[in-house]
């Protein structure tokens, strides 16, 4: 009888186990939100509401928006006014799989400057990029012993910031599109000004892997923009437009607005062609981008052929396709979404060189 309830009981236990395996995986569309500063960091000086308190009714007030989507989940690396360091902001959003990492963030100057800016780490450097990343950089030296988690890393030298950007490319592009939707949807929703999308070596966005931004509302040192983001029509004003621009790029992901087109300034042009020979135009679809040069062979692209491989400014890009038919490459990018690459996105070329797909769109067709 013992026997009988011993083998029973393991039966049990392996059926529950089983059932527990066999449960669907979440797979949830995951964004994390990153208020910017918090406790002892203030963020940058203002006559209105602080940064890090701006930066957190934004990010709250966006998370309330998206928690509406079933199929997205938000999580925060702070909800509160806390001290959070740099390099668990970016743990965080690796613990949880995100797919995207926004962080919030508002700018200051000694001018009546002002404008909305989006930043994502990239190798476009100068010495303004520079001195914006370093700003924000420093705050590693408010925390406890900074020097372990980051590696020696030194705030007020170049080399440190040009290395962190060489470390985190592969997700560049998709970035750039996300950067390009927020811009977009600040100037024609909101009638911001657009500052436009920048790189520079941001340690908070160097500890993520995935796409990244980092949204500088507005300079909170300007008085009618001060005032705007200090209340709470101008901060649900900001949330909407930043929530809009994530679902616009969660759609682009699926293939859903394939036909809507972002220029070279976060323009949206629409693909309503009825002929989809381009002549003059080479059209691919852009699959990855690193520094490891692989063998442009299937079982390296989980079974697509007709790869190609450019090296453009020390980062290989890997291409699926090349054709001038319109139709064509939107539906091998569709492939592309099916074998997993979920980010993939369509590029043109035009006598050897990469256009904005929009001007190739808007050039003659067969």
């Amino acid at each position: 009888m013992q026997t009988k309830l011993k083998y029973l009981l393991v039966s049990l236990i392996l059926l529950f186990t089983l059932s527990l395996s066999a449960q669907p995986s979440n797979d949830k569309f995951i964004v994390v939100l990153d208020p910017g500063h918090g406790g002892k960091d203030p963020g940058r000086p203002t006559k209105f509401d602080s940064e890090k308190k701006i930066a957190l009714n934004i990010a709250l007030k966006i998370g309330e928006m998206l928690e509406k989507n079933d199929d997205i989940k938000v999580i925060y690396t702070r909800k509160k006014d806390v001290f959070v360091d740099l390099h668990e902001r970016g743990a965080i959003a690796n613990r949880a799989d995100a797919d995207l990492f926004v962080s919030i963030h508002c700018n200051a100057h000694d001018t009546q400057a002002y404008g909305a800016e989006t930043w994502v780490l990239g190798t476009k450097r100068g010495e303004t990029n520079f001195n914006v990343a370093k700003a924000e950089n420093e705050v590693i030296l408010l925390e406890d012993d900074y020097e372990k988690h980051y590696e020696g890393y030194d705030p007020n030298a170049p080399e440190s910031i040009i290395g962190l950007m060489l470390m985190n490319e592969d997700y560049l592009d998709q970035s750039i599109l996300l950067a390009s939707y927020l811009q977009n949807n600040f100037e024609s929703k909101l009638k911001r000004k657009n500052r436009g999308v920048k790189q520079a070596g941001f340690i908070v966005l160097h500890q993520t892997y995935m796409p990244s931004v980092l949204v500088e509302t507005g300079f909170i040192t300007n008085l009618n923009e001060g005032k705007y983001l200090s209340s709470d029509k101008g901060q649900t004003e900001m949330a909407t437009s930043i929530k809009d621009a994530i679902l616009k790029y969660k759609n682009s992901l699926n293939g859903v607005d394939d036909d809507l087109i972002i220029g070279t300034s976060g323009e949206v042009y629409s693909n309503n062609s009825d002929s989809e020979i381009y002549p003059d135009i080479t059209f691919k679809v852009q699959i990855a981008a690193s520094t490891r040069k692989l063998e442009t062979k299937s079982y390296n692209f989980k079974g697509l052929s007709d790869i190609s491989r450019e090296l453009i400014n020390g980062i290989y890009k890997y291409y699926y396709g090349s054709t001038s038919n319109y139709n064509t490459i939107k539906a091998q990018r569709l492939e592309a979404l099916e074998k997993g690459y979920s980010t993939c996105f369509i590029v043109a070329i035009k006598n050897g060189e990469q256009i904005p797909l929009s001007d190739a769109l808007k050039s003659s067709s067969n």
